[in-house]
């Protein structure tokens, strides 16, 4: 073999682990993110459907309450 390619097969042989590791790190910190993202995604859904049954709740108890709840006397009557 000549000097060059020696050279070469050196080069392509120190580049490799930088690549490899390069590319491990990137699997590794994508596959964080995403899951990151996915969570998120997740909460938020469940956050929505909890205000949206809290808010069913209250108007369910708004409406099961009578709208004049009062004992019973007018006070605009009483005063003709």
């Amino acid at each position: 073999m000549a000097p060059a390619d020696n050279w070469w097969l050196n080069a392509l042989w120190s580049v490799i682990p930088t690549v490899l590791f390069g590319l491990l790190f990137w699997f590794i910190f994508r596959a964080v993110f995403r899951a990151d993202r996915n969570e998120r995604k997740t909460y938020a859904r469940i956050e929505a459907e909890e205000r949206e049954r809290r808010a069913r709740d209250a108007l369910r108890h708004t409406d099961t309450t009578p709208a004049d709840s009062h004992d019973g006397t007018n006070t605009n009557e009483e005063k003709k």
